[in-house]
C-alpha cells in the first residue's frame, strides 16, 4: 500500500503486514513485492546503509506500492528530516522514553520545513500558525507518519504522556531491547514480558493509535499478541527468513539422500 492508503487502513484498526528489509540489492524490491507484504520496514539503526542506498530503496519500494517505514539511528529530529528527504514515508524513532522527545520528532516529521523558535513556539502552544502556512504544512506532510519505539521500562512508565502528544501516529515495540530493560533478556514467553507487551498494545489502541511489533521468534507467540490489538505486524527480516528457508530446503535434500541434517535452530537468530 502507498503511504496514505496504509495510514487510513491502520487507523481504521485493520492489520498490515511487513518484514524488515536488511538487503540493499536492486534485485530485491520486485521479489519482496511478490510476497504479499503491505509495506516494508527498513532499519538503519543496526544495519549499515548509507543515505544514497537508503534513498533509492525508499523510492523504489514506494514506486512498487509498498510504503517504506524507516527506523533511524537515534531519536534525532535532524535524522528524521534527512530520512524523509531521502524518500521515506514513515519514521520509527528508536528508544524513545519521554513526551519531550516525541514532541520534537513530531515537529520534524509533521511540520517540516518549519524549524527553530517558530516551530518550538507552535509545538508548545504559544504561537499559532497563519492559516495559509498551516494548510501548506499539513498538505506537504500528509504522507508522513511517525512511530516511536517503546523498548524500555522508563518508556512504559511514561507511555500515557507519550501517547498524548499530538501528531504521533503510533508505537512500535522493540522486543529484544524491552526484554533486556525488564531484566529478562530474550525471555519472550516470560509472564512479565508478555504483560508488558499487552499493556503497551492495549494503551496505544485505547488512544486510537497504531500498535506495532517487530518480532523474529515464535510465530504463535507473535500471533497471540496480534489478537491483543497489534495491527502493525513486522514479521522477522529478509536475511533470517532466507537462512531458515535455505536450511529447510537443504535438510530436505539431505534427508532424501539419507544424509545427516542440520539442527532446526542452529545458533542465534539475527536480532535487531
Amino acid at each position: 500500500m502507498h503511504s496514505e492508503e496504509l495510514m487510513t487502513h491502520l487507523k481504521a484498526g485493520h492489520r498490515a503486514y511487513a518484514t524488515a528489509i536488511l538487503t540493499a540489492s536492486p534485485l530485491w524490491p520486485p521479489l519482496v513485492a511478490k510476497t504479499g507484504v503491505d509495506f516494508v520496514f527498513i532499519d538503519t539503526e543496526h544495519i549499515a546503509l548509507d543515505r544514497e542506498s537508503l534513498s533509492w530503496m525508499c523510492r523504489t519500494y514506494e514506486a512498487l506500492g509498498l510504503a517504506p517505514l524507516v527506523r533511524i539511528a537515534s531519536p534525532d529530529p535532524v535524522l528524521a528530516c534527512q530520512t524523509l528527504d531521502g524518500g521515506a514515508m514513515g519514521i520509527v524513532a528508536p528508544y524513545v522514553e519521554t513526551a519531550e522527545q516525541t514532541r520534537a520528532l513530531v515537529g520534524a516529521v509533521k511540520w517540516r520545513p518549519l524549524k527553530g523558535q517558530r516551530l518550538e513556539s507552535f509545538l508548545d502552544g504559544k504561537q499559532a500558525l497563519e492559516p495559509e502556512l498551516l494548510q501548506y504544512l499539513t498538505h506537504r506532510n500528509r504522507k508522513h507518519w511517525l512511530l516511536v519505539n517503546i523498548e524500555s521500562q522508563p518508556a512504559i512508565e511514561n507511555l500515557d504522556s507519550i501517547l498524548q502528544v499530538p501528531g504521533l501516529d503510533g508505537v512500535l515495540i522493540g522486543p529484544h531491547d524491552l526484554s533486556c530493560s525488564l531484566g529478562i533478556p530474550e525471555q519472550y514467553d516470560h509472564p512479565r514480558f508478555e504483560a508488558a507487551v499487552i499493556d503497551i498494545l492495549s494503551r496505544a489502541r485505547k488512544h486510537h493509535l497504531i500498535a506495532g511489533n517487530h518480532f523474529c521468534e515464535d510465530l504463535d507467540l507473535h500471533a497471540r499478541w496480534a489478537k491483543h490489538g497489534e495491527n502493525l505486524i513486522i514479521r522477522s527480516n529478509d536475511l533470517y527468513l532466507f537462512s531458515r528457508a535455505l536450511r529447510n530446503d537443504l535438510n530436505r535434500m539431505r534427508h532424501l539422500l539419507d544424509e545427516p541434517t542440520m539442527p532446526e535452530n542452529p545458533g542465534e537468530s539475527l536480532v535487531i
